[in-house]
């Protein structure tokens, strides 16, 4: 019994952790210019989803005004989702 309570905590602590990561400076800058091509004035935090398919923008503001959460395809920058706040 007290081997499988010093194993599993082991095992959990080995175990690499899964996260979000914020964009290098190239990717940001790209995504910013992208983020004003479409009309946003500013925004929040900008997040890489941890499987790498999703860019994640917070609290974008639009032209009209309105904060947005955004998601943008790795790669191509196009605006998958655009959910008001």
């Amino acid at each position: 019994m007290k081997i499988a309570t010093l194993v599993i905590p082991a095992v959990l602590l080995a175990s690499p952790a899964l996260a979000d990561r914020a964009p290098t400076p190239e990717e940001r800058s790209a995504i910013e210019e992208k983020l004003r091509a479409e009309g946003f004035t500013k925004w929040e935090d900008i997040e890489l989803e941890d499987d790498g398919s999703v860019w994640e923008v917070d609290d974008a503001v639009g032209a009209d005004g309105r904060e947005y959460d955004l998601e943008l395809r790795a790669g191509t920058l196009e605006i998958l989702e655009r959910d008001p706040d």
